[in-house]
C-alpha cells in the first residue's frame, strides 16, 4: 500500500462518551477547526443523517453531503463538490464506509477533516487509511488522520452489536500484526518504531484482557480508545506496519476472492488466530481464541461462510495483497497441501482450548 502521510500529531479533539455528539456544533466552532462554521457534513444513511439533523440549526452555513456505498467514485465524487466553495473542514459521520470517504476527499482537497463515528466496526475511525472499492476490488489509500475524533456511545449502542463486535477483531489482531513486524525485523532488518508498536500493542492489550462486552460501558470506551490508538500508531510509522500483519493479508485475499462473506474486523481477528497459531504461540493463540470466543467472533471458516479449500485458497493468495510485507505466511511459504494441514491442526488446537 502507499506511504501514508507521516505524522506525530495527535488530533486536536478526543471526546468518547455518552452524549458526546451534543457538543458537536461548540466542537466545530473551535477556531482551530473552523472560525465560522463553513463545513461539508458529510453524512451515510442511517445514524449519520440523524446527526446531521441535530447540529444543522446551530451550523447554518454548513452544507450536508449524502454518500454510499465506500468507494472511490463516491470519494472523487464528494471531492469535485467540496470544489464549489470554500470550507473550513469536512465532517465525516457514521460508519467506516462513510468516514473513509469524507477523509479520501477530505485529503485531495487538503482540509481537515473531523471523524464522528457511530459503530467501532475498525480502526478507521482515527487512521491515515481509506479503505475503497473500485471496479469491485478494496484498495487502500494513504490520507491524513483526523483533526478531531468523537464517538457518542448512546449512537453505538443504537448500531448493530455484530459492526461494533467486529472493532474487537480488528483490534486484537493487532497483537499478530506486531509479532510479525518484529519477525521481518529479526529476518529482514526491517526498522521497527517504539512508539507506533507501543500504542498499538497497548490498546489491543486492554481489549483481550477486559471482561466486559458491549453491553458494558467500561468495556465500549476501551474498544474505542484502542481502535484510536491504532490509527496513531499507523500515523506515526507512516504505514498501516504497527496493526496489519498476515492477519490483514488473509483478510485482503478473501474480500478479493470470496466478497461478502464477513466484515473487515471479523476477518482480521479470524487471521490473526490462524497466525498466531501458525507462529507456535500457545499462550497468545489461547488468549485470542477465548476473546474471540467471548465476543461471538468468528474462528472457523465455516463461521464466515467459506469451505476448508476456500480459506486455503485465500492463505496461498494473501501475500500478492501485499508484496512489500514480510509476514509468517511469507516466511513459512507453505504449499497448498501444507495450509491444508496447518488448517487441520488449528482447527484441533481450537476444539482443546474451547471445547
Amino acid at each position: 500500500m502507499p506511504l501514508l502521510a507521516r505524522s506525530v500529531l495527535t488530533p486536536l479533539h478526543i471526546d468518547v462518551r455518552r452524549g458526546a455528539v451534543a457538543d458537536l456544533a461548540a466542537i466545530l466552532s473551535d477556531g482551530r477547526i473552523s472560525a465560522g462554521g463553513d463545513v461539508a457534513v458529510v453524512v451515510g444513511p442511517g445514524q449519520g443523517e440523524r446527526i446531521a439533523e441535530l447540529i444543522r440549526p446551530s451550523l447554518r452555513s454548513a452544507d450536508v453531503f449524502t454518500v454510499a456505498g465506500g468507494t472511490l467514485d463516491a470519494a472523487d465524487d464528494l471531492g469535485a463538490k467540496l470544489r464549489t466553495r470554500s470550507y473550513d473542514a469536512v465532517v465525516g459521520i457514521g460508519g467506516g464506509k462513510t468516514i473513509d470517504v469524507a477523509k479520501y476527499a477530505a485529503t485531495r482537497r487538503g482540509l481537515p477533516m473531523v471523524s464522528v463515528a457511530t459503530s467501532l466496526a475498525n480502526d478507521g475511525i482515527a487512521s491515515p487509511v481509506a479503505s475503497l472499492i473500485t471496479e469491485g476490488l478494496k484498495g487502500s489509500y494513504g490520507v491524513h488522520i483526523p483533526i478531531a475524533v468523537i464517538v457518542d456511545l448512546d449512537f453505538v449502542e443504537a448500531g448493530p452489536e455484530r459492526h461494533n463486535r467486529a472493532g474487537v477483531g480488528d483490534v486484537v489482531s493487532n497483537i499478530s500484526a506486531l509479532a510479525d513486524w518484529e519477525l521481518a525485523r529479526r529476518v529482514r532488518g526491517e526498522r521497527v518504531d517504539g512508539l507506533a508498536a507501543s500504542l498499538s500493542r497497548a490498546g489491543a492489550e486492554a481489549v483481550l484482557n477486559h471482561p466486559g462486552d458491549m453491553s458494558d460501558d467500561g468495556f465500549v470506551t476501551v474498544l474505542a480508545d484502542a481502535l484510536i490508538s491504532s490509527g496513531l500508531a499507523m500515523a506515526i510509522e507512516g504505514t498501516s506496519r504497527p496493526c496489519s500483519g498476515g492477519c490483514h493479508e488473509i483478510m485482503h485475499a478473501i474480500d478479493a476472492l470470496f466478497p461478502g462473506t464477513a466484515s473487515h474486523g471479523e476477518l482480521a481477528g479470524l487471521g490473526a488466530l490462524f497466525c498466531t497459531f501458525l507462529r507456535g504461540d500457545e499462550r497468545r493463540f489461547a488468549e485470542m481464541a477465548a476473546c474471540l470466543t467471548r465476543h461471538g467472533l468468528p474462528r472457523l471458516p465455516a463461521e464466515v461462510e467459506l469451505t476448508d479449500d476456500q480459506l486455503v485458497e485465500a492463505v496461498q493468495f494473501a501475500p500478492a495483497t501485499r508484496p512489500d510485507r514480510y509476514t509468517i505466511l511469507e516466511h513459512l511459504a507453505m504449499s497448498a497441501t501444507e495450509t491444508r494441514e496447518r488448517l487441520a491442526d488449528y482447527a484441533g488446537a481450537l476444539r482443546d482450548h474451547i471445547g
